[in-house]
Order: C-alpha cells, then structure tokens, then sequence
C-alpha cells in the first residue's frame, strides 16, 4: 500500500526539515510553481507520483538529479502549505 511506504519512508525525516533547500519558486521556470531546485519537476507533480505507489526511491530513480531528500522536500512543502491554509467559514444572509 502506497500510503505506509511514505509514510515509513517519512518516519525518521522531520516535516520541518528545511524543504527550502529542495525546493524553487521561479516566475521563469514552470509559471513560479513551487519545483524540485534545479529541474523543472513541480512539487504536485512529484506528490502525485507518491500518491500513485511510487516510492521516494522510484522518484528519485526515475529523474536524474532527483535525490530521495528531496523528494521528502517535496512532502514537507506540501505539508507546510496545508498547515498554513486557513478556512473561514461565514454566512450569507
């Protein structure tokens, strides 16, 4: 099962574990989509993969260039940007 393969994966990496190493934001590359530095790999592309069965090895196998940290970046930042979201609820009358 994909999600106990991440997650075991994930199990000795901090969330907080710098992702801003991994990760760009770039106007000029992929329309300023958050990427793996130095590609042109999207973060949601990556989460996609995990979310398909890939492993954090099979990413980083598949695209030269692309180590397993970060791949785990890319968790991390997806995590961040969750947590940061915020929902606020209100009522029309």
């Amino acid at each position: 099962m994909a999600d106990i393969k991440v997650a075991d994966e994930m199990a000795s990496v901090p969330y907080a574990s710098g992702w801003q190493a991994h990760i760009a934001l770039d106007e000029a590359v992929l329309a300023g989509k958050p990427v793996i530095r130095g590609t042109r790999l999207a973060v949601e592309f990556v989460v996609e993969l995990l979310a398909l069965g890939w492993s954090i090895e099979d990413v980083a196998r598949g695209y030269p260039g692309v180590t397993p940290e970060a791949v785990r970046a890319c968790l991390s930042y997806a995590t961040a940007v969750l947590q940061a979201e915020r929902v606020y609820h209100h009522s029309v009358a």
